[in-house]
């Protein structure tokens, strides 16, 4: 029963001991640290980048390539598919941030949702086929959000109530 006493000056030493052989075995991992070469465009055979941007139910799938800046929907002109001018504002957010309005063609086709779902998935998918086609990019379009998933939809129906929260009307009597 004689047991070796360990004051808090071992326990200090044993643990330091520890986080140092724990430290150097993941810095001297070469998969551990990030590789400090910049990023390459990923562009196909034909000069295109694609990507695939999401918003609500809508999904659009996008490719750019330099051109004169015209931007074709479901084989139609960006206009004459989204009409209203705020839809138009929101697909040209990311070439506005990014100050290369004007300078690529955007082909894309997008199905599900309604107009403005549709308008948010092309301007994800055309941010995330800029930074595919320049990687430099990549901050400003971070920094502006247009990378992120625009996350919220409509909520479910739920039983016993007339839509996803409104209740019928009570009554007392």
């Amino acid at each position: 029963m004689a047991q070796d006493k360990v004051g808090l000056e071992d326990l200090k030493k044993a643990v330091k001991s520890k986080a140092s052989t724990g430290t150097e075995s993941a810095a001297s991992a070469p998969s551990a640290q990030k590789s400090d070469e910049p990023a390459k465009p990923k562009i196909d055979k034909f000069g295109r980048s694609y990507a695939t941007g999401r918003r609500k139910n809508a999904v659009a799938r996008v490719w750019i390539k330099p051109g004169s800046g015209k931007i074709m929907v479901n084989g139609k002109e960006s206009p004459a598919y989204f009409a209203r001018p705020v839809l138009q504002m929101i697909i040209n957010q990311p070439f506005q941030a990014s100050n290369r309005a004007g300078q690529y063609d955007v082909l894309c086709t997008v199905s599900g949702g309604g107009l403005s779902g549709q308008a948010g998935a092309l301007k994800h998918g055309i941010s995330r086929a800029l930074i595919a086609f320049e990687p430099d990019l990549r901050g400003i379009l971070k920094k502006g959000g247009f990378l992120t998933r625009d996350s919220r939809v409509v909520e479910r129906k739920k039983y016993g109530l007339a839509k996803a929260r409104r209740r019928f009307q009570f009554s007392k009597r």
